[in-house]
C-alpha cells in the first residue's frame, strides 16, 4: 500500500481519483440514511455512520441523492455532471424548500456543497485508513491550497509534523470546515516529512485546543467539525477493503469488478496506492503461501505497464479476471508468483498472461504483470513453451 506524497484531486474535483478505502468509507454510510430538517440535526463523528441532506426527509428522496453521491465517488463523476444528477432527482421527487432552491447562485452553492464535503471527507476517511495500515511514525499537515485560506490552517497548522498518536489529530485532522482542502501525509522519519514539506521545529502554539465561545470548538475549526472525519469507523472502512478476501468468491468478484468503472479509469491514468483487480482460488493462493485471494495492482506496476505494455487497454485491464477464472492451462508456480495463460485464438490480442505474487509476510498479494499473448502463431507457441517450463506445473 502507498499513500500519496500530495495533495488530493484539486478543491473542484476530488472524486477525479477515487480509490477502494474512500469507496468503502462512504458506503458504510449508506446503511443508514437519516431524514433531517437541519444541516446539524446530525453532528461530529455521527457523519462517519450515516448519509444525510439538509431538508431531505423522505426515504426515496435520500436513497437516490445517497446513490447520486455514491456514484459520483466510485465513478469520479465531475462537478457539473453531479449537478444536473441532482436536478433530475429533486424534480423527480418534487422536493421543494430546501436552501438554495430560490436562485442560480443558490443552487450552485448547494450543490457544490454536497458534492465537496461528501468529497473531502470520504478521501480524508480513506486516507486515515492508509495512514495507519502504513503504519507511519509521523503524520505531517499540509494546507491544501485554497484560493481564501484559513490564516490558522495555512500560517499556524500548515507543516506540523506529530505523531499519529497526539490529541491535535482528534479534532484537527481535515477537513476541518466547509470548503477546508487539507490533508494529513505519512511520514517515517523527520527528514522524509521535510521533504514532503513539514517543519519538524515547528511548535503547536500553548492555546491551540482552547474553546472558541463562538464555535465551542479551538479556532480553526468550524462548528460540528471538532471531529477526525472517519477515526470512528476506521476498523469499519477497513473491514470493507478486507472483506473482499472473506467474501464468497463470486460474491468478491462482482464487487471487484463493479469497483473496476469510470473512477478505476481515472486511477489509471494517474495511480495512488492501490486497486483490486482480481481473485485468485484459495488452492491457487495456498501453493505460493499467501494468505490473502484479492490481487492488487500497484501504483508502481500501472507505472510499468504503462511503459512496457502501453498497448493494453482499460477493458483488458477490467477483464483480467478472466485470465485467472477461464485459465487455458493450469498456474504455473514460480516461486512466490503464480502465472496464469489464458490463450483465446479468435481474440485480437490472441489471450494474456497474468502474474501474482505475494509478498515476503504472506499477507499482501500483488498482480506484478499483465501482458498480452502474441496472435503469430510460432511466436505464441514459442513463449507458451517458454512459460509452461518455468517453474512448477499445477493440478487443475
Amino acid at each position: 500500500m502507498i499513500v500519496p506524497e500530495g495533495p488530493p484531486s484539486g478543491v473542484s474535483g476530488v472524486f477525479r481519483k477515487p480509490f477502494p478505502e474512500q469507496i468503502a468509507f462512504f458506503r458504510q454510510k449508506l446503511g443508514r440514511l437519516v431524514p433531517t430538517e437541519r444541516w446539524d440535526d446530525i453532528t461530529a463523528e455521527a457523519h462517519d455512520s450515516a448519509f444525510m441532506v439538509a431538508g431531505a426527509q423522505k426515504a426515496d428522496l435520500l436513497a437516490d441523492l445517497a446513490g447520486a453521491v455514491d456514484g459520483s465517488i466510485a465513478e469520479g463523476k465531475s462537478l457539473g455532471a453531479f449537478r444536473k444528477e441532482f436536478r433530475a432527482i429533486v424534480e423527480r421527487h418534487g422536493w421543494h424548500g430546501w436552501t438554495g432552491e430560490d436562485s442560480k447562485g443558490g443552487r450552485a452553492w448547494r450543490t457544490r456543497t454536497i458534492y465537496r464535503t461528501n468529497a473531502s471527507t470520504s478521501y480524508s476517511a480513506g486516507r486515515r485508513v492508509q495512514l495507519e495500515d502504513g503504519d507511519f511514525p509521523l503524520w505531517v499537515y499540509r494546507h491544501g491550497g485554497s484560493v481564501h485560506p484559513r490564516h490558522i490552517h495555512l500560517h499556524v497548522f500548515d507543516g506540523i509534523v506529530l505523531p499519529p498518536d497526539h490529541p491535535f489529530w482528534r479534532k484537527f485532522y481535515p477537513p476541518s470546515d466547509w470548503g477546508c482542502s487539507c490533508y494529513v501525509l505519512g511520514a517515517r522519519s523527520m527528514r522524509a516529512a521535510r521533504r514532503l514539506g513539514g517543519d519538524p521545529d515547528k511548535k503547536l502554539p500553548p492555546d491551540w485546543d482552547r474553546a472558541d465561545p463562538k464555535t465551542g470548538e479551538p479556532k480553526g475549526i468550524g462548528k460540528g467539525w471538532g471531529y477526525a472525519p472517519g477515526a470512528s469507523v476506521v476498523s469499519t472502512v477497513r473491514a470493507l477493503r478486507g472483506k473482499l478476501d472473506e467474501l464468497p468468491p463470486q460474491l468478491s468478484i462482482a464487487v471487484i469488478q463493479d469497483w473496476l468503472g469510470d473512477g478505476f479509469a481515472r486511477w489509471m491514468e494517474d495511480p495512488e496506492g492501490s486497486w483490486p483487480l482480481v481473485r485468485v482460488p484459495e488452492e491457487d493462493a495456498a501453493l505460493i503461501g499467501a494468505k490473502r485471494t484479492v490481487a492488487d495492482i500497484s501504483a508502481a506496476t500501472v507505472a510499468k505497464q504503462h511503459l512496457k505494455h502501453p498497448e493494453l487497454t482499460i477493458a483488458e485491464y477490467r477483464s483480467a479476471q478472466q485470465v485467472v477464472s477461464a485459465a487455458t492451462h493450469a498456474p504455473i508456480r514460480d516461486g512466490d508468483s503464480l502465472i496464469y495463460i489464458r490463450e483465446v485464438l479468435d481474440d485480437a490480442a490472441g489471450g494474456h498472461v497474468l502474474v501474482v505474487k505475494t509478498t515476503k509476510t504472506k499477507l499482501g498479494l500483488f498482480v506484478t504483470s499483465f501482458r498480452r499473448l502474441s496472435r503469430d502463431e510460432a511466436r505464441r507457441d514459442r513463449e507458451l513453451a517458454r512459460l509452461l517450463g518455468k517453474g512448477d506445473r499445477t493440478a487443475t
